[in-house]
């Protein structure tokens, strides 16, 4: 697990895991750029945000291209996310970053309540529950009620989507 550098994190610090062996890949297809970004001498760059505990144990928390970057902190959308599960009337939420002119990203939710709790939970409701439960820094700046989330075939939401011509209003 390293930082940007591509020096290792210490214990318990989030950092890009790197992996090395001979079952790694020789490259992208045709892509020499993405080839050369992902593999540095020998180490596979997974892209994925990580920490390693004491145990030796590795803990996949984001993709790094989902990170989003406000103010200089680093908030990884899968942490808001589980917190928003967390609330009762929370159906399915993601979160993403949008384009902030003082932060530069920051945290918008786009959430679908449970059919009980349509019209009856607010965008209010939802920055209380995250400023008990999130750093604030973390708590969405943005939150969009939805009926539904754009999905691929197999169900994964479609982030970019969500974003089209959002940005934060200051």
């Amino acid at each position: 697990v390293v930082d940007e550098e591509g020096q290792e994190v210490p214990l318990g610090e989030v950092g890009e895991l790197i992996v090395k062996g001979p079952n790694i890949m020789k490259g992208y297809w045709n892509r020499p750029e993405e080839t050369q970004r992902a593999l540095k001498d020998g180490w596979l760059y997974t892209g994925d945000m990580a920490r390693m505990d004491q145990d030796g144990y590795f803990y996949i928390v984001d993709r790094k291209k989902d990170m989003i970057i406000a103010g200089g902190y680093n908030i990884y959308p899968r942490e808001v996310e589980e917190v928003l599960y967390q609330h009762e009337a929370v159906q399915e939420a993601a979160v993403v970053g949008v384009p902030d002119p003082y932060r530069g990203e920051t945290v918008a939710a786009f959430i679908v309540l449970k059919e009980a709790y349509r019209g009856k939970v607010t965008e209010k409701d939802i920055e209380t529950f995250c400023r008990q439960n999130l750093a604030a820094y973390k708590v969405p700046r943005l939150i969009e009620f939805r009926e539904s989330l754009p999905k691929t075939s197999v169900g994964k939401v479609l982030k970019r989507e969500l974003t089209r011509g959002i940005s934060a209003k200051r």
